[in-house]
């Protein structure tokens, strides 16, 4: 648990940007060297889902926040490849639309919150609504407090209601942003994933990494924290979530359901 705990940011910490190091690598020396812990772990998350939702009085909440090619599809896609899909959803917040703005924030987040026996993923997330908007200016400051006030209650809300919320900033450098956008334009096969855009928001790279110190220092709660995942390295990123959800799941400890009563399995033979 010890490199895991190194990314908590605890209640009441004010974070820095240069807390974690985005190109850090822990105890290994490459990814040759995590690779079997990250296996085994991902191996454990299935069984663990399978408790979860037989359950059904649970449920987990994944929030993934992270600045352009910062690595949450493919944290998505890496750690979360054993998971059975029945029991786990993936929810991606955009541009609200006209219905959705129409409402509070919050309103389009908490419809898309994870029934009991599952796991819901945000792919971006409420956190927007506190990121993309005061970085250009979209609403003022006092507003930004406001809704970190908002945005805790909302979270104490899940989880008094049995939803154990989890949160990662994968925290990458600016020249590995550099990197993967520029591997996004020279590679065929990765164009698809360019928008013109990107360079646009790149400008804005100091409001952001100012703005994510503001958000992850006033929300990171004791019944939802913030981690913020070094995400340079992938396999490091990818080694790091799996811990986490390994660990939180674990903690959450659900049981199979008891077998209905008045049933002798013993006596139960299945006809041909």
């Amino acid at each position: 648990m010890r490199d895991i705990e190194q990314y908590l940011i605890k209640p009441g910490h004010r974070y820095h940007s240069d807390d974690v190091d985005p190109n850090d690598k822990g105890q290994f020396g490459g990814p040759e060297d995590a690779f079997e812990e990250t296996e085994q772990l991902i191996v454990k998350l299935d069984p663990l889902q399978e408790r979860l939702y037989s359950e059904s009085k649970q449920s987990l909440l994944i929030i993934l926040q992270a600045l352009d090619t910062g690595g949450k599809d493919g944290t998505i896609r890496h750690v979360m490849r054993g998971i059975n899909p029945q029991g786990c959803h993936v929810a991606s917040f955009k541009v609200p639309t006209p219905e959705e703005a129409s409402h509070d924030f919050l309103w389009r987040i908490h419809r898309l919150a994870p029934a009991k026996g599952t796991i819901t993923i945000f792919n971006r997330s409420h956190y927007e609504d506190v990121l993309v908007t005061r970085v250009h200016g979209v609403i003022s400051g006092s507003e930004v407090k406001r809704r970190f006030r908002e945005i805790n209650d909302f979270e104490s809300a899940l989880a008094a209601s049995g939803t154990t919320v989890i949160k990662f900033y994968l925290a990458i450098s600016k020249d590995e942003q550099k990197r993967r956008l520029q591997a996004r334009v020279d590679d065929p096969h990765k164009r698809w994933k360019f928008s013109p855009n990107d360079l646009k928001e790149r400008r804005y790279w100091d409001r952001y990494a100012q703005a994510y110190v503001e958000v992850i220092s006033e929300t990171s709660t004791k019944v939802a924290p913030w981690y913020v995942i070094p995400g340079n390295h992938k396999w490091y990123r990818n080694y790091l979530v799996a811990k986490t959800l390994v660990a939180t799941l674990e903690e959450m400890d659900p049981h199979y359901p008891a077998a209905s009563d008045g049933v002798d399995f013993s006596k139960i033979r299945i006809p041909s």
